[in-house]
């Protein structure tokens, strides 16, 4: 029978959160729809916003539900969710937040696309993608269980309702609604959890914590220490290459508040976890069979996935287990709107406009996101609503993400000198072979390959990061190979089929060194150059012009442009000068030997030239 008062108290919570949304996106500047402006709410998150908006991002519907599992079926030895998440944004916060913001990119794979190209961070695309949607459609579908489980609300109905409303306030006010939504809905999360421990702890059914018959801290065996670790990495490392993060880093006003979110963010997500332990704790705690609760026992995984709602429902007064489930849906929404403004940023900048419509204008690119926001929320509904292993694609995804992105994200980001296209390419290849190879139980996908230590049910050796480290070692690998095969001629600039080492295009674009701002990234046109070959290009291209296609979308520096412009009018004036016979020039200095024009100081000659920005005065030599 439908609860009439959860179903009430639901609603007044959804109508919070919706009206705060709207509120937030009035924020954004009137009339400016520019792609920072909505992607990034102009770079101007303040550090209270930010704090919270950046915990938030981890502390979701699945990180409250998956810690009080895993305590409940495993014990708190492996709950790694909380410590993992907490050291990647440390991680994220020392060697990736300061330079990711210092450059102005815009989104997580604008570095990958400036070095391997447009088409390559199109492909690069895909698995960032997935796990986005993935995992929005799994936290919906836990939300839909949950509500189920509590006031018996239809399950369709609940997660439809969720998502529209997500969707909504993401729609209307893009990053500012996501932030300032994620403050109310992390008060939320705190308060309602936090109210519910002290009830469920008293009640008469559990025993005590301390009880020799509860062992809620758990234990490794010898034979789960290997896979302990795989896990462990996963979450550290996995945790770092996601669009949900760096949007975050990104809307930053500097670089340094950048990484002090992330740091705070870190301490956050370990505070915040506390309460899930304990309803985990107390789960394990409780005889089931005892209490109100009349489903299989022992429990099995549909059951154990929802011990958090069924600690709210069977343990606490109906009063409180309102506030608890406004906490569960608070944290399913901060984490639906996130993954799907970050999902539909990616696809508008880096796959429209770079890959499709170069040419696309602001307000093209705004509608894009717009509707790739409409897109991937019905795509999470559908899948919530209809996939049942969607945990398992979500888990396979984010897989990937720390096999594939990682490896590749890190070479860009501190060794973008020794990686190219030709190593990315085979990095992909060998990462998604490596883990697909390996299997996934929760997809019922059989593994090809058993690695040392199988066991005839499960892998015991750490394959994920055996897949990252052999992408990683690809991807330097294959890119100095390349680079070795053109630059001493033992591969014709006809093969460089990326033109990522010899063969670079003629409207190659230019990355030049960062303004003292640090804000954006200078872009210059390459001109009338042509194609440059093997030593040739090595000694006129710059650096950072080796390794690949330079991002269109970035944004022109003023000042280098202003430089360039110059540069050409004085070699028009200089080949006007040159042709003109006696050298009586106007504003002449220096000069080389003998009888000087008009104008010349005294020795000088009629080799003079013109001093300008930019332009070496060699005497003669330089006209």
């Amino acid at each position: 029978m439908l609860n009439l008062w959860g179903v009430i108290s639901i609603v007044l919570f959804y109508l919070l959160i919706l009206a705060v949304g709207i509120w937030a996106g009035r924020k954004k500047e009137e009339g400016n729809d520019s792609e920072e402006e909505v992607m990034l709410a102009g770079r101007n998150i303040g550090l209270f916003v930010g704090i919270f908006t950046m915990t938030a991002t981890w502390v979701g519907g699945g990180y409250i539900n998956g810690t009080a599992e895993a305590i409940y079926t495993s014990g708190l030895i492996w709950c790694q969710a909380p410590f993992g998440y907490a050291l990647s944004l440390v991680f994220g916060g020392i060697f990736f937040a300061s330079p990711m913001r210092k450059q102005g990119y815009v989104t997580m794979l604008d570095p990958l696309q400036n070095s391997f190209g447009e088409r390559m961070g199109g492909l690069l695309f895909l698995p960032a993608l997935c796990g986005e949607v993935f995992w929005a459609a799994g936290i919906l579908a836990a939300l839909g269980a949950t509500l189920s489980v509590i006031i018996d609300m239809d399950q369709k109905t609940s997660v439809i309702l969720s998502a529209c409303i997500a969707v909504f306030y993401t729609l209307f006010g893009g990053l500012y609604s996501v932030a300032y939504t994620d403050v109310i809905q992390l008060f939320c999360i705190f308060i309602g959890l936090w109210l519910c421990v002290p009830f469920a702890w008293a009640n008469p059914k559990v025993l005590p914590l301390a009880s020799q018959d509860v062992d809620w801290i758990g234990e490794i065996n010898s034979e789960d220490f290997w896979p302990y670790v795989d896990y462990g990495l996963l979450l550290i490392f996995g945790g770092i290459p996601w669009q949900v993060y760096f949007q975050r880093v990104l809307s930053s006003r500097s670089e340094s508040q950048a990484q002090i979110l992330s740091f705070v963010a870190a301490f956050g997500c370990v505070i915040m976890a506390i309460p899930p332990v304990l309803i985990g704790a107390i789960a394990r705690a409780t005889p089931w069979n005892e209490t109100e609760y009349h489903g299989p026992w022992p429990m099995t995984a549909r059951e154990t996935s929802m011990v958090l709602p069924m600690v709210l429902h069977y343990l606490t007064p109906p009063l409180v287990s309102f506030f608890g489930l406004g906490a569960v849906s608070a944290a399913v929404m901060s984490s639906a709107d996130s993954s799907v403004l970050s999902a539909s940023s990616m696809f508008a900048r880096n796959v429209y406009r770079l890959i499709i419509r170069q040419k696309a204008s602001e307000m093209e690119i705004i509608w894009v996101m717009r509707i790739s926001i409409g897109v991937v929320g019905i795509l999470s509904t559908i899948m919530a609503l209809t996939i049942p292993s969607i945990y398992g694609l979500w888990s396979m995804c984010s897989d990937l993400v720390y096999c594939i992105l990682f490896p590749q994200l890190l070479m860009v980001v501190h060794f973008k000198h020794h990686c190219n296209t030709y190593g990315s390419l085979a990095a992909y290849i060998i990462a998604l072979v490596v883990r697909l190879s390996g299997g996934e139980p929760m997809l019922g996908l059989e593994p090809l390959i058993h690695f040392p230590g199988w066991n005839g049910e499960k892998q015991i050796f750490p394959f994920r990061t055996l897949a990252m480290i052999l992408s990683l070692g690809t991807l330097a690998g294959v890119s100095w190979l390349s680079k070795w095969l053109f630059n001493t001629g033992r591969l014709s600039p006809e093969y460089d089929y990326f033109n990522c080492v010899v063969n670079i295009p003629e409207d190659i674009q230019r990355v030049g060194t960062p303004s003292e701002g640090g804000e954006q990234m200078s872009v210059l046109n390459s001109g009338a150059m042509g194609r440059l070959y093997g030593t040739s290009a090595a000694g006129l291209v710059g650096k950072d012009e080796m390794n690949g296609r330079v991002n269109p979308a970035l944004e022109t520096d003023d000042d280098d442009a202003e430089a360039t412009e110059m540069e050409k009018l004085t070699r028009k004036r200089l080949a006007s000068l040159a042709t003109g016979g006696s050298g009586k020039v106007a504003d002449v200095v220096g000069g080389g030997g003998g009888g000087g024009g008009a104008g010349a100081a005294p020795g000088g000659g009629s080799g003079g030239v013109i001093r300008q920005p930019g332009i070496k005065t060699q005497g003669s030599t330089a006209l």
